[in-house]
């Protein structure tokens, strides 16, 4: 018999979604109507063994609490601040996500929204669309990023990756996370607060969880400053939402460039109202090859755990 896994999101490659069908006996939680859903899901609760989730949606205690037989929480991201860690570490839970093949595309996005930040690029695109070039009124300058510092907070394979191609484009480079890097030339700031005071443009690239909640905070943004830009391609629970809403509005911070949101897919209309902050939904590692790959891993072990060989990526 296949093995039964709870589907609790789809993956946008066919040849993933077909795989899982050919493997395991799946229950897509994702395709079921919000109203029936609990009565739905007690009646396939008990015989789940895998779950596979994303890193967005995780899975608390209380649901896994529901699946007496699961053996395997197979995370399609690299995030599992929304898994509760310590509830599968009580039940001997095994957890994986799907590290190293979005790194490429998740820096490339963090490199478009500072660039887009940088030369304005959706104020000059309503610019042509408005009407505004053709009528002759002003066009604002840009800032040129040669010279200027990128600060990479968390500089892991993605945050290192982001820090390549900045240096591309003829910027300085320092990092902050709280152990150093052997084997890297790029300075290691004192602190966060430290980073964001010499930085020009500072990219988050730290995990999420209770220990990097709200660090970007008030202080950090201000540190900043009024000609510095915030890019955040990590999790939206490392920056303090409301702090950074009134630093934009007041501009003491002088521009924002978001991926991740506190409360997704629910971002504030203040946020939103504002001139200066390029915003996108959370669509870093959304290529076609990267989520193909990202799926593809998930497949791998989830069979690699049935099947009763080593993980291949691990996370406990």
């Amino acid at each position: 018999m296949k093995p039964e896994i709870l589907v609790m999101a789809a993956s946008p490659s066919a040849d993933v979604m077909a795989q899982l069908e050919q493997y395991f006996h799946c229950h897509h939680l994702w395709q079921q109507p919000r109203q029936p859903q609990e009565a739905w899901l007690a009646g396939v609760a008990p015989a789940v063994r895998g779950v596979l989730t994303t890193g967005a949606i995780g899975i608390k205690a209380d649901l896994l609490a529901r699946l007496p037989k699961v053996e395997i929480v197979a995370v399609n991201g690299i995030g599992t601040d929304a898994v509760d860690l310590d509830a599968t570490r009580a039940r001997g839970i095994a957890v994986t996500n799907t590290p190293g093949v979005l790194t490429d595309d998740v820096a490339d996005l963090a490199l478009t929204l500072l660039l887009s930040a940088a030369r304005r690029l959706p104020a000059l695109d309503a610019f042509v669309r408005d009407g505004s070039w053709e009528a002759g009124k002003p066009i604002a300058t840009a800032r040129a990023l040669r010279g200027k510092v990128c600060g990479v907070f968390g500089f892991g394979r993605i945050g290192q990756a982001i820090a390549a191609r900045a240096e591309a484009f003829g910027m300085r480079i320092q990092y902050f996370q709280p152990r150093a890097i052997e084997g890297v030339k790029a300075p290691r700031a004192e602190s966060l607060l430290a980073l964001a005071q010499s930085s020009d443009y500072l990219v988050v690239a730290a995990p999420g969880g209770p220990a990097t909640h709200h660090v970007v905070n008030a202080d950090v943004l201000a540190a900043l400053g009024p000609q510095g830009t915030l890019v955040n391609i990590a999790r939206g629970s490392l920056v303090d939402e409301a702090a950074l809403i009134v630093a934009l509005r007041e501009r003491t911070l002088g521009c924002a460039a978001l991926d991740v949101f506190a409360d997704e897919p629910r971002v504030p209309a203040a946020l939103r109202a504002l001139g200066n902050v390029v915003l996108t939904p959370h669509v870093a590692s959304l290529t076609v090859e990267t989520r193909h790959a990202m799926g593809q891993l998930v497949v791998d072990n989830l069979r690699a755990h049935f099947a009763g060989q080593p993980l291949l990526t691990p996370v406990q």
